[in-house]
């Protein structure tokens, strides 16, 4: 077979992921379906009289009908505070505040070149990657900047374009759930992990850094990896650059800027140095007042809290240096301009925490976990062949779902109280899933920002489609599979918590 015709046949193979992608209904809509659909089984299991016995209470569970008199007046009373109570809603608002100031005031855009434009030649590969997976802390700033800057930089320095692109969307997108920071999408899907935790126990919390030593790990052998692929693989294969595009004068910082990013870094240093003041001594002033505890302290359960003050004092402090704030209405209309962009996952949020609430309302959910576990129990597979197997369902989900948190919304409610019944933490499963969301992200045709890349790859090879660029992320998905399966069995054999107060098994 030729390299036209396993081209055509992978084409052919992703147009249909991309039709049955496209033929399911939007997020907000298949929720509301859902939401249905639990209502529908919660009579329909009633009748017929599905039950299970709790194994850690010995008490039998059986489906509440949530269309009965009693089950309608619960709907429409607490329709309400389903949604305003709902875990992720008000972390991701308030972490997305902070985080708005310091996009609106140019700093994450101005930190993101000075991080590329400054690396050196034989570093630049691995600087792209490394940058691109920090980027993803503050949501899409790294696909409309870095993506773009990176294929610019690559045809700069002599380098074929596609390749240094490729490099920027495995960073930014293959290694979504690797970073030294955290960012808007750990507290939401810590929320819908501590959503779906409390149908076990109601009293569980997951915070928002519950994945972060592993995350934090996983940075340097994500970027260590989609640097390797990029140039043993993906460069050889592009070869030399013969388009018509002419490389581009990179823009260095003006004076302005980096006088912007010198108050910036003063401001976070004041920042880090304060918390350190609340931490560090016995009886600091951020630890738990009663038992001096840092992990249950109100520093971790605030950490919210925290991206909202740094990435808000940090933009402000830059936007005073570089004179892109010159008042407090730019300050407020950055915030303004980051909650405009949720405006379509509030929507999702409203029907989402609703097919929750039902779900575990109508023990459905409490159900399927028991039923499940007996399963899962009974096929006899260790703790590293159940999470790669969870890890691969993720991976082949994302193909035809691409929102992170839509897909964990309904997955979370099944699978955490499956494996809590198991002993496994919702931490260490919330991290198996973002391993295969993560993954295959960069050849999924539903992830939100596909088509986009689509088009930037065109710029350069106006001959390319899906099929194109499909081709060219493969290896990094293959490859970051693996590297994060080895490094998650690894972590599972070592006992070593995923993140703050996350351990992998419950006692």
């Amino acid at each position: 077979m030729n390299k036209r015709e396993r081209t055509t046949l992978v084409s052919r193979f992703l147009f249909l992921v991309e039709r049955v992608g496209n033929a399911l209904p939007h997020p907000g809509t298949l929720f509301a379906l859902l939401a249905g659909v639990v209502l529908f089984l919660s009579w329909m299991f009633s009748l017929i009289g599905i039950s299970a016995v709790h194994p850690a209470t010995g008490e039998l569970v059986e489906p509440v009908n949530l269309l009965s008199k009693s089950g309608l007046h619960r709907i429409l009373t607490q329709m309400i505070t389903n949604f305003t109570g709902f875990a992720p809603l008000g972390t991701v608002l308030v972490a997305m505040l902070g985080i708005g100031v310091a996009e609106g005031s140019g700093l994450i855009g101005a930190g993101l070149r000075l991080l590329v434009i400054s690396a050196p030649k034989r570093l630049l590969t691995f600087v792209i990657v490394m940058a691109g997976v920090l980027s993803n802390t503050a949501s899409e700033i790294g696909y409309v900047l870095l993506v773009p800057l990176a294929a610019v930089i690559f045809l700069a320095v002599g380098r074929h374009p596609i390749a240094g692109l490729a490099a920027a969307f495995a960073g930014v997108s293959g290694g979504y759930s690797a970073n030294l920071l955290l960012g808007t999408v750990d507290p939401l899907l810590s929320g819908l992990s501590q959503e779906a935790a409390q149908i076990i126990d109601p009293a569980y919390v997951v915070n928002p850094a519950c994945n972060y030593y592993f995350m934090a790990v996983s940075t340097f052998f994500i970027a260590s990896a989609g640097t390797w692929v990029t140039e043993k693989i993906v460069v050889p294969r592009l070869g030399d650059y013969e388009g018509d595009i002419q490389s581009e004068e990179l823009g260095r910082l003006k004076p302005e800027e980096k006088k912007g990013l010198v108050y910036a870094c003063l401001a976070t240093t004041a920042l880090v140095v304060l918390i350190l003041i609340g931490l560090l001594p016995e009886g600091g002033f951020l630890r738990d007042a009663e038992t001096g505890s840092v992990l249950h302290s109100p520093f971790m359960q605030g950490i919210v809290a925290f991206i909202f003050i740094l990435g808000s004092l940090a933009g402000i402090a830059y936007g005073i240096g570089a004179k892109t704030i010159r008042s407090d209405t730019d300050v407020m209309n950055g915030m303004g301009k980051a909650l405009e962009m949720l405006g379509l996952y509030m929507v999702l949020v409203f029907f989402a925490s609703q097919f929750v609430a039902f779900f575990k309302w109508s023990n459905l959910g409490l159900i399927m976990a028991i039923k499940g576990a007996a399963l899962l129990k009974a096929s006899g597979f260790g703790p590293i062949p159940l999470m790669i197997a969870f890890i691969i369902l993720s991976a082949i989900i994302n193909l035809s779902m691409g929102s992170a948190s839509a897909k964990w919304a309904i997955m979370a409610p099944v699978f955490i109280p499956m494996f809590m019944l198991l002993n496994y933490s919702p931490e260490l499963v919330q991290t198996a899933y973002r391993v295969g969301d993560s993954a295959t992200n960069i050849i999924s045709p539903m992830m939100s920002y596909f088509a986009l890349i689509v088009a930037f790859v065109a710029k350069y090879d106006p001959k390319a489609g899906i099929g194109t660029v499909v081709a060219t992320m493969l290896p990094y998905t293959v490859v970051f599979l693996l590297i994060w399966i080895l490094l998650l069995a690894v972590w599972i054999l070592a006992g070593i918590p995923v993140g703050p107060g996350a351990p992998l098994f419950l006692s």
